[in-house]
């Protein structure tokens, strides 16, 4: 009887509740997805309609076009016209994803920042879930969520290491690039503390920029597969850069070291992993007729390895 009522009304209200949805889907939210793109023609229009297909609307998508070539601002002036939200494009010389994103954050007006790569897309209730999450813990400056990863089509299975952590994730962070660029949501204020991303960095700047935030706040982690991850392309930064991808990882260890903002636990972690690294790639230059190299990245492991073995007499 009860459920008899309910469809009655909701067949006498179905003008309004129409109306009200309507109404509700048309709310922007203060939030603001930056999505970097080079040379992504053929993939953006999956990337931004996962975004006008968001149950919670946000307020503003930033496209900042790094020096595109195969007519990716024509694309963008024809989405223009069928975006439910307000659409900007930014285009500059090519200068690498990391100032890319930077010229999103400046351009940027609202108090929540996404990122979202142009070939990754985003499940209908990603902003929603991530956004609710973080008003109801606002301790919290940053958050990510899990991925569904795939490669030329295929679903592939994360291993344990690749699953995303809650709370204190340094560790993690300094074992591997542990959060996904598409997944994060962060309160725009959290980049007056850690700064932005650093535009030396062609590739693994994502590893250096969590490592700058992961050693002074905990992360919000959204147990909800919400990402989609789209891999396994020779254009990829992550393709490209594949076998200097440790020499970069090194150089920000190193950089984060000389921040002086690390405890004193953090900083023997660091250096730990920093001799972990620099004895495997010089050992891999070794192997490889780079011996020049080889030898000074294992010099240094050395010299890290000694600073550990002193700090551990003098405590």
């Amino acid at each position: 009887m009860e459920y008899t009522v309910l469809i009655v009304q909701s067949a006498t209200c179905y003008s309004s509740m129409i109306e009200y949805v309507h109404q509700v889907n048309m709310i922007l939210h203060p939030v603001s997805v930056i999505i970097p793109t080079f040379n992504r023609k053929k993939f953006l229009r999956k990337t931004l309609n996962s975004v006008f297909r968001q149950s919670a609307r946000c307020a503003e998508v930033i496209v900042v076009d790094d020096g595109s070539t195969d007519g990716t601002e024509h694309l963008l002036a024809s989405l223009k016209a069928e975006s439910p939200v307000p659409l900007h494009y930014l285009r500059q010389k090519n200068k690498g994803p990391a100032a890319a994103r930077n010229v999103g954050i400046s351009y940027s007006s609202q108090g929540y920042i996404t990122f979202l790569d142009s070939d990754d897309h985003w499940g209908k209730r990603k902003i929603q879930y991530q956004l609710e999450a973080m008003e109801q813990q606002p301790e919290y400056l940053i958050s990510h969520t899990r991925e569904k990863w795939y490669r030329r089509g295929q679903h592939l299975n994360q291993k344990k290491k690749h699953i995303p952590r809650h709370g204190d994730i340094f560790s993690h962070c300094l074992e591997l690039c542990a959060v996904g660029m598409s997944t994060v949501m962060v309160r725009r204020e959290l980049f007056d503390h850690i700064g932005l991303f650093d535009e030396s960095l062609r590739c693994c700047e994502d590893y250096d920029l969590w490592l700058r935030a992961s050693c002074r706040y905990h992360f919000l982690l959204v147990d909800e597969p919400l990402t989609i991850k789209e891999g396994g392309r020779e254009d990829q930064v992550s393709q490209q850069y594949r076998v200097g991808m440790d020499k970069l990882r090194i150089s920000a260890l190193e950089k984060l070291l000389d921040s002086k903002v690390l405890t004193t636990q953090q900083e023997e972690m660091t250096q730990k992993e920093l001799v972990k690294k620099a004895g495997i790639y010089g050992n891999g230059c070794m192997r490889h007729g780079k011996e020049q190299e080889g030898r000074a990245y294992l010099a240094l492991a050395r010299a890290v390895q000694q600073r550990i073995q002193e700090s551990e007499t003098e405590v």
